[in-house]
């Protein structure tokens, strides 16, 4: 087993179990203005943030969508965001530090990016990604391959939400040096019971390395509070190594 897996969270961090400032740092949003289908507009991401602040975040890691078909986002056009909302922030005198990555879909389109080094990625050269919700991509590990070839940490987002992925899947992942992001809204039933059921699975299996909110609007925002609630919550630090805290 990795020696990430291996955690004391007494010796490590104390967590908050009335606020989400011992993550401190989220690393998988959708807060920019009107580039993918999170935030629609300044006014939105400023209200997202603002909701972020009061959770107990301090950092925030922008994580647009990079899909061909739907959201061709450029590192350009993220950027460009970014500093609108930036100016915005400074504008009201609301003091987060937010930064960008992007949530590449796993894809033909993808490979390109890689080969092309037109990869956005954060902290210690994290890259986020997402696969298809119906199936497993043919191509997985290869593109992981090729991602750790360059010299990226991949992260694979809500793993528990892919519903053909198996704990035989999640151990090779482990294997692979793949770390795993949970969605938090995972730990209520939001997406479904079955997502929640898998979510927990993960979490008493201590093969979670990275929370995120994988914020897109007002109405995810408003139910953060519900997750820390949960008796997963309070298992997550016992049973893994939260990484989230270290960017």
């Amino acid at each position: 087993m990795l020696d990430w897996f291996s955690f004391n969270t007494k010796k490590n961090q104390a967590p908050s179990l009335h606020n989400f400032s011992t993550i401190g740092v989220d690393i998988h949003s959708h807060i920019l203005p009107g580039i993918d289908d999170g935030a629609s507009d300044v006014n939105t991401s400023i209200m997202l943030i603002k909701e972020l602040i009061s959770l107990g975040y301090h950092k925030l890691i922008a994580t647009p969508h990079v899909m061909i078909d739907f959201y061709k986002n450029t590192p350009q056009t993220i950027k460009s965001s970014l500093n609108k909302l930036k100016k915005e922030l400074v504008n009201q005198k609301i003091n987060i530090e937010i930064q960008v990555g992007a949530e590449y879909y796993v894809d033909y389109y993808f490979e390109q990016l890689i080969e092309s080094d037109g990869i956005l990625h954060f902290g210690d050269n994290y890259v986020l990604i997402e696969l298809s919700f119906m199936a497993k991509p043919h191509n997985l590990n290869d593109i992981i391959f090729k991602l750790q070839l360059k010299g990226y940490k991949v992260i694979l987002a809500h793993p528990e939400r892919y519903m053909y992925l198996t704990m035989q899947d999640f151990t090779e992942l482990r294997d692979r040096n793949v770390y795993l992001q949970l969605n938090l809204l995972s730990l209520i039933d939001y997406y479904s019971k079955e997502v929640k059921k898998r979510a927990s699975m993960l979490i008493e299996s201590g093969f979670v390395s990275f929370l995120g909110t994988d914020c897109h609007n007002m109405n995810q925002a408003s139910l953060y509070n519900k997750c820390l609630r949960t008796k997963e919550w309070d298992r997550i630090f016992d049973k893994n190594k939260i990484l989230n805290h270290t960017l």
